[in-house]
């Protein structure tokens, strides 16, 4: 019986040095490489993960022309302190996958009794045997999880992306519509102006003077309201560019970028979001982590504690004495079952909701799909038939004021609507590439919700 516990005993020992040799080890990024990769594969550009000189050199350059959109993303990404703060979190993540790819430490035990002129010493060394034998799969649960981690780390990349193009796309319409609101103020103060001295001549009831008095204050509210939106805008996208200082100080375009000559088709964006959503990855990667923890609960719910080891005593005046020792945990009150069933529901729960999460990828993008033609078919409509119609308007009123046939109130009434007609416009365009932004996020990114169980 000895010798064949001393073979098994020997046979793990060199299983368990096998598997030590072959275990992972903390790696140099911590998983970022892979991260900047899913994130270039999706919106075109890496994320980084450092702070040096050659980033702030980068971010200085850009920062010297005027924003762009993929400019402002590229600079989200290479700067945001709040990206590469929940990319330290993957460190802790992988530290967990390299934890449990590795044996508990071997236990040694010493003890020593003297009494009536003899001294008895005791010795043993014990072993996980339990945790030996559960290595691989434990090892493999830490890897699908530390793979779950590194979507979800992409998918914050992405996420902050989005909310970057929409900040930019927001600040610049509010830009453009406060220049717009400018000149809507400066012909109600010229309209006010006329009124007040033709009132003075008799030749204006004091009731339109009160109307174009009316406009005039109402035109100067406006251009307040307009005025804080568009610092409010910039200063959101300052802080997800994560610029202080002298940087902040950077040029955004005077206009929006024109419309596309034609809009996106759909062709397969729902199959396409289903493979290569970021929280559908790591949906899967969860239900799968789950499915082999279940298995392990399994394999050690009746025991999962076995120690074995090597033991030797000594007494005085005797020979010594070698053996072997075995511990293990008697299933008297807890037979593993509520851990079973624990593990079950957690697997079903899991299942469950990588099932709601394709249910409602495949909602998503056809929401904004539906969303982004809308958007582009009301910014055409403007470009092509709204603003150019006000503008033909505009000009006949011109031409009777020239004539005569026309009063300057007309002509001022009508610039009015022409420049009400101009800032839907602009509204309408930025609803459009907003609306473009979210179809994008649709399709490649979603939200990776952070599912975290131990086996």
């Amino acid at each position: 019986m000895a010798r064949i516990f001393n073979t098994a005993l020997n046979t793990a020992a060199g299983m368990s040095l096998a598997l030590l040799a072959g275990c992972a080890s903390l790696s140099d990024d911590a998983g970022l490489n892979d991260v900047s990769r899913l994130t270039q594969e999706r919106i075109g550009q890496q994320a980084s993960f450092s702070r040096d000189a050659n980033n702030d050199q980068q971010v200085r350059s850009l920062l010297a022309q005027p924003l762009t959109a993929e400019t402002a993303v590229q600079i989200a990404l290479l700067n945001s302190p709040a990206l590469k703060a929940s990319f330290a979190e993957l460190g802790v993540s992988e530290s967990e996958f390299v934890q449990s790819g590795r044996m508990r430490n071997p236990g040694f035990s010493f003890g020593r009794i003297r009494g009536g002129g003899e001294t008895e010493i005791d010795r043993s060394v014990m072993f996980d045997i339990a945790g030996l034998l559960t290595l691989p799969a434990r090892s493999r649960i830490g890897q699908r999880r530390f793979e779950q981690a590194k979507l979800q780390a992409a998918a914050q990349a992405i996420q902050l992306a989005t909310d970057t193009r929409r900040a930019y796309f927001t600040a610049v319409a509010a830009a453009q519509s406060a220049a717009f609101a400018e000149q809507v103020r400066v012909a109600a103060d010229a309209s006010s102006e006329l009124a007040e001295r033709m009132a003075k001549v008799g030749n204006w009831s004091k009731l339109d003077q009160a109307r174009e008095r009316a406009f005039y204050q109402d035109a100067t509210t406006q251009l307040a309201r307009s005025r804080h939106e568009a610092t409010a805008s910039r200063e959101q996208l300052v802080r997800l560019l994560g610029l202080w200082g002298e940087q902040q100080n950077f040029v955004l375009p005077d206009r929006l970028p024109d419309l596309p000559a034609q809009p996106k088709e759909m062709n397969n964006a729902e199959a396409q979001a289903l493979s290569q959503r970021l929280d559908m990855l790591a949906a899967r990667r969860d239900t799968e982590a789950t499915a082999d923890a279940l298995g392990l609960t399994k394999a050690t719910g009746f025991i999962n504690v076995f120690d074995a080891g090597y033991a030797n005593k000594s007494t005085s005046g005797l020979p010594r004495e070698n053996g072997y020792q075995v511990s293990f945990e008697l299933p008297i009150f807890d037979w593993g079952g509520a851990k079973v069933a624990r593990a079950q529901a957690q697997y079903m729960q899991s299942v469950h909701r990588a099932t709601d999460t394709a249910v409602r990828a495949r909602s998503e993008v056809r929401e904004a799909y539906s969303s982004y033609r809308t958007t582009y078919d009301i910014a055409r409509h403007y470009r092509d038939e709204v603003v150019p119609l006000r503008k033909k308007i505009s000009d006949e009123v011109l031409l009777r004021y020239n004539g005569m046939l026309a009063s300057v109130f007309e002509l001022l009434a009508d610039s009015r609507e022409q420049l009400n007609s101009v800032n839907t416009a602009i509204e309408t365009q930025r609803d459009f590439w907003i609306a473009e932004t979210k179809l994008q996020a649709a399709v490649n990114g979603g939200t990776a919700n952070e599912t975290r169980m131990t086996p």
